[in-house]
């Protein structure tokens, strides 16, 4: 075969997959689920963040953990979040796995300084010209962890919020949540972030599962999973499809280990 009628088997094949995930009852077993309840834009950016913020490990406590974590702000992130509800919470209380209600007390409090100036972090990030950045996901992170650093303690950034090491991290969670927010097919994903950064600016989620994936169907080389590989990934699915390369997200989580494990 030659590279061309390759790219296009790979392209049918990964569009077939795709489809199989990319559907309304995947909503219901999946993180997005949460964003997903609300309407003001507000709370949906949010919860957003946070839901996917904790969104390692075992599926079933993810989302079990993620709705115990709305209930302790009444299923009111904004609200909870401006009026500092967080400030009552108990600092070694669990939320999931390694990240305790200190890490969501910086995370809220860092997010209100954003939205004491923004109505949204939308505007935040237009504001900021995120959507031209070389990586917007990477520049945006980059802008929140400022805001989220100037309120822990001696501004030591708290990593089990956002990752600080720009330069290596895959920001998994970051670009999942980014997938939630921009991409608008009307199924999974809300799209609610118009004009902020086009779709096919957005970069793959990469875990262990989408890597392992990616690399025995010849997508990827690089070995370690870090901000390198994401790129590497993404400009190969970019070639298949350059307006939204981050669709295909759904086949490479999905081969092998649909309902199972987020990485």
């Amino acid at each position: 075969m030659d590279m061309e009628f390759n790219m296009n088997d790979m392209r049918d094949f990964l569009e077939r997959e795709a489809a199989l995930i990319n559907r309304p009852e995947f909503i219901a077993d999946d993180p997005v689920q949460f964003p997903r309840r609300f309407e003001s834009l507000a709370d949906i950016e949010i919860t957003a963040l946070l839901a996917s913020a904790i969104a390692w490990g075992n599926r079933k406590m993810i989302c079990r953990d993620a709705d115990r974590m709305l209930a302790l702000m009444d299923h009111q992130p904004y609200k909870y979040m401006m009026d500092r509800g967080y400030e009552d919470l108990d600092p070694d209380m669990n939320i999931h796995r390694t990240f305790f209600a200190r890490n969501l007390v910086n995370f809220l409090s860092g997010l209100r300084r954003i939205y004491e100036r923004y109505a949204s972090l939308a505007d935040f990030a237009r504001a900021n010209n995120v959507g031209d950045a070389t990586a917007p996901a990477w520049r945006l992170v980059e802008l929140v962890n400022a805001e989220l650093d100037a309120v822990c303690e001696g501004g030591v950034h708290d990593s089990r919020c956002l990752p600080g090491n720009l330069d290596n991290t895959a920001l998994k969670r970051v670009n999942m949540a980014l997938r939630w927010l921009v991409r608008d097919d009307g199924i999974v994903d809300m799209g609610v972030w118009k004009g902020v950064i086009d779709p096919s600016r957005l970069y793959i989620p990469l875990d262990v599962h989408v890597g392992n994936t990616a690399r025995s169907l010849g997508l990827l080389e690089r070995r370690g999973n870090d901000r390198r590989a994401v790129e590497q990934l993404t400009e190969v699915l970019r070639q298949m499809r350059p307006a939204d390369p981050v669709y295909y997200d759904y086949a490479l989580f999905g081969i092998g280990v649909t309902g199972k494990s987020l990485g």
